[in-house]
């Protein structure tokens, strides 16, 4: 059983906009500026999303742990 590439980049958005609201919280407490938060969690959302996506491939090509 493995998910589709499609479903893997469906999950990868989901859990990142979930991140990133995190992020922009966490930066807007820390700076008290909107404009910064925002930058923070657009790059933080952008490159987590490529990294959670490849991620999730490379997961995918292994059976270990698999039944």
């Amino acid at each position: 059983m493995s998910d589709t590439a499609t479903r893997s980049l469906i999950k990868a958005v989901s859990w990142r906009v979930t991140g990133s609201g995190a992020t922009f919280g966490i930066s807007y407490l820390i700076s008290g500026n909107f404009i910064i938060a925002g930058s923070i969690a657009g790059i933080q959302l952008i490159s987590n999303t490529i990294l959670y996506f490849v991620h999730e491939r490379v997961w995918n090509l292994t059976k270990w742990g698999q039944y």
